[in-house]
């Protein structure tokens, strides 16, 4: 199965297999917000995503036991 690319561009895969993105809605409408929201989203989240999402989507980050 074929990598998504458009989802591979958004999330980052750590060595530990972890997978990071950058959090949701701060690239415009951001001067309304406080300083410590607008700073908080500088910041990376971890993903946790299901087996059957990560295996649909990243393909190549499931590890396989032989």
């Amino acid at each position: 199965m074929k990598t998504n690319k458009s989802y591979t561009k958004r999330v980052r895969v750590t060595r530990n297999g972890k997978i990071v993105a950058r959090k949701p809605g701060q690239n415009h409408f951001n001067a309304k917000q406080s300083g410590s929201k607008r700073s908080g989203k500088r910041r990376s989240v971890t993903l946790s995503l299901t087996a059957k999402v990560q295996r649909r989507f990243l393909p190549s980050t499931t590890r396989t036991t032989a």
